[in-house]
């Protein structure tokens, strides 16, 4: 339980750091600072995610003095290799890609635009895996050009400096051995903001973290085995994510979706059995 107070401080207290970034830049309250804090914790979490696994894979890397430079300093077959026995889940990444080597040469011209095409490059390369599918079929790419929301062009470096610095600052590594629920954090604790800031309209798009855990609990008394969970308007994933780690991540399978999309499928459904479930009438 320490622990994951520790790793819900770090996690608020870089959101804050996000925050006064785009506070900084005209962005404080802006339509489009949390789709920019979002995103920004999204490359934050894959650049730690693939730093522990390639640890993991490979003990040595752990140990070098500069783990990037140690990755680029690696034949182009050692590193295919490499990216071949990491997990499926595990997002692909190259050196150019991680935070410590944007942070390196933050004081490059043009830095914003290199910023920018590093994301893009990290969708595109990572779209069979980290991707969402909208409606439509359509896949929507993991990432924005976060500079552009700048509408001075000559503060884009600096914006995009100002994000590299605060992301550099300490590694959720460690976290990833505690299975810690990233972004449930980060979408509750945005949401209490702009809560407050609009009046309570937003509080139906999350469940707290302790009130999930409780009703994972209820839920899941016993050991289980096999089991799949669906939820047809998941909001942030709280609950979800909770009866996972209550059951056991190897013991069940998740499914979720929008609640737009469940009313759209619900609203031509006639079987009742399954109104609050997953109807096979929909696929």
């Amino acid at each position: 339980m320490t622990q994951d107070i520790n790793f819900i401080t770090k996690t608020k207290s870089l959101i804050d750091n996000l925050k006064s970034v785009c506070a900084n830049y005209g962005l404080g309250n802006d339509g489009n600072e949390f789709k920019i804090i979002t995103q920004i914790f999204l490359y934050k979490f894959l650049n730690d995610k693939f730093r522990f696994a390639v640890k993991e894979e490979q003990p040595q890397l752990a140990e070098a003095e500069n783990f990037s430079k140690a990755l680029r300093e690696m034949s182009d077959d050692e590193y295919q290799f490499l990216l071949a026995s990491l997990d499926p889940n595990i997002p692909r990444l190259h050196p150019e890609h991680l935070i410590s080597h944007l942070f390196a040469i933050q004081n490059d011209s043009d830095f914003g635009k290199t910023f920018d095409d590093t994301l893009r490059q990290i969708s595109i390369e990572n779209a069979d895996v980290f991707s969402v599918k909208s409606f439509s079929g359509a896949k929507d790419t993991l990432f924005d050009e976060l500079t552009q929301f700048i509408s001075d062009a000559s503060q884009r470096d600096a914006f995009a400096k100002a994000l590299i610095n605060k992301l550099f600052e300490f590694s959720f590594e460690e976290m990833f051995v505690q299975k810690y629920d990233f972004f449930a954090t980060i979408f509750e604790y945005l949401i209490k903001d702009y809560n407050t800031d609009s009046g309570g309209k937003y509080a139906e798009y999350y469940t707290p973290h302790a009130v999930a855990r409780i009703m994972a609990q209820i839920l899941v008394p016993d050991e289980v085995k096999g089991i799949k969970c669906y939820d047809p308007s998941a909001g942030s994933g709280t609950l979800l994510m909770s009866l996972a780690h209550q059951i056991g991540e190897k013991n069940c399978t998740i499914y979720s979706e929008d609640y737009a999309l469940f009313k759209r499928k619900r609203s031509g459904c006639n079987c009742c059995s399954h109104r609050f479930h997953y109807c096979p009438k929909w696929d």
